[in-house]
């Protein structure tokens, strides 16, 4: 390697598991994972993770959501002359122009459209940009924020003072009507999240609606808490499926654990100076207006056209007034002592959950456990069980100690094993079933 370059596996540890679910016969979801290439691209573009969850007929949510995907991406690092912040505007605008232009082409394709959530891990910190109702997580330490807003019925109109959160109005309402989405209309609006701090140890998770509809707040904190992101999104999905899997499941799983990606005070000033730096090119365009105003007064008065004069000496006062405002308002804005924070964009995070490994989570697991191996006993699956009972075996004896975290560990490790067991299973009868088909010379 060479001096100079940076191991980013030493950094960050990632993990993505997507699953067709149980009801699902084809995977609308879609994902990218574009980490840098250098110390360079390290510095200009960050790490790229992003997630998106198809809709349409036919192929159309597949399609749509691959094209965010690829698309998003690509012309984020295309446009290298903007800043983080412009660039990824830019490439989810552009992108949605895309698929519209894609759905308008073909009646097959007609109204597509896929969800967007993009999370940038950069030196200023992270940042996101979403459209639709897939999220994005972070965990620091016991408790999960969702950075996201969720462009759904349900959110919208709980933001519009319709009803409270818990009023009991939010469960009758259907929670997979979105209000937001790339590819039907030709214009779409992008939020912006952050710059989001990043500390050593912080969990970031994106996933679609197939995962947070099934898994709630409190158990994914726990289990990315408890986990590596291997074995943290993998049991994500298996509780998804374990629990109907009506849908696609796809997650993400990104772990800070090198404080080479921690936000440094050097990095904030950066951002800042990006943030005001429209706010610099307004303030020049006001003095140079101020200069001519005062140029035009003074002809003026040589003229002796006194009231023509005064309004282009009274225009140059409030010119240069409103430039000395903007100017004190980026002052305003930069760091201090090293210790002020930078300006941040949108309302997030949207929701705080604290989510330790409990007890009452243990019990949950342990009786999911039960059922799944009397499951596998009365289908007669023939599954390898002394691996999982000597799981199930460990994580009483931790819930004995009241050691919660290794007793989360030991079931999920237990849970998992009988989900892939049955993944394997599903494939070998899912291609005996081709064969035969070809073999008989059905369709």
């Amino acid at each position: 390697m060479a001096k100079g370059d940076i191991n980013w596996d030493n950094c960050i540890q990632r993990a993505t598991v997507t699953d067709v679910g149980m009801r699902r016969t084809s995977n609308q979801d879609a994902y990218a994972i574009l980490p840098a290439a250098d110390p360079q691209n390290w510095r200009e573009r960050g790490h790229l993770f992003l997630i998106a969850d198809g809709m349409g007929a036919h192929a159309g949510g597949e399609l749509a959501s691959r094209l965010a995907a690829d698309g998003i991406p690509h012309t984020y690092f295309t446009h290298r002359d903007k800043s983080p912040l412009d660039a990824i505007r830019s490439a989810v605008t552009e992108t949605n122009t895309q698929i519209n232009r894609r759905g308008e082409a073909s009646t097959d394709f007609h109204n597509m459209g896929t969800t967007a959530s993009v999370l940038l891990l950069l030196p200023q910190g992270a940042l996101v940009a979403h459209v639709g109702d897939s999220r994005v997580y972070r965990l620091r330490g016991e408790q999960l924020e969702q950075l996201t807003f969720d462009h759904s019925l349900v959110w919208e109109m709980q933001a519009a003072g319709k009803f409270s959160k818990n009023s009991g109005i939010s469960s009758m309402l259907p929670k997979n009507v979105i209000t937001r989405s790339l590819g039907p209309n030709k214009t779409v609006k992008v939020d912006l999240e952050g710059p989001f701090p990043i500390e050593l140890g912080d969990t970031f998770l994106l996933c679609s609606d197939g995962l947070s509809g099934k898994v709630d707040d409190e158990e994914m904190g726990a289990l990315m808490g408890v986990l590596s992101p291997r074995e943290a999104a993998q049991t994500m999905v298996d509780l998804a499926n374990l629990r109907g899997g009506p849908d696609n499941i796809t997650a993400i799983v990104v772990k800070v654990v090198s404080d080479q990606l921690t936000t440094r005070v050097s990095d904030v000033r950066s951002w800042v100076g990006e943030a005001t730096h429209g706010n610099t090119t307004v303030q020049i365009l006001l003095w140079v207006i101020m200069g001519l105003c005062l140029l035009s007064a003074g002809i003026m008065f040589s003229a002796t056209l006194i009231f023509p004069a005064v309004i282009a000496s009274a225009v140059s006062a409030v010119t240069a007034l409103v430039a000395v405002i903007l100017k004190l308002g980026t002052i305003t804005a930069q760091p201090t002592n090293g210790t002020s924070t930078q300006p941040r964009l949108g309302k997030g995070p949207h929701t705080r959950t604290t989510c330790p490994p409990s007890d009452e989570f243990v019990v949950r697991l342990e009786k999911l456990a039960k059922e799944l191996k009397a499951a596998a006993k009365n289908g007669k699956w023939k599954f390898e069980l002394s691996q999982f009972d000597a799981f199930c075996e460990s994580a009483q004896a931790a819930t004995v100690a009241q050691n919660y975290p290794v007793a989360i560990r030991q079931y999920t490790l237990g849970i998992s094993h009988i989900m892939r067991q049955l993944s394997e299973r599903n494939r070998e009868t899912s291609a005996n079933s081709t064969l035969d088909n070809s073999e008989s010379g059905l369709p």
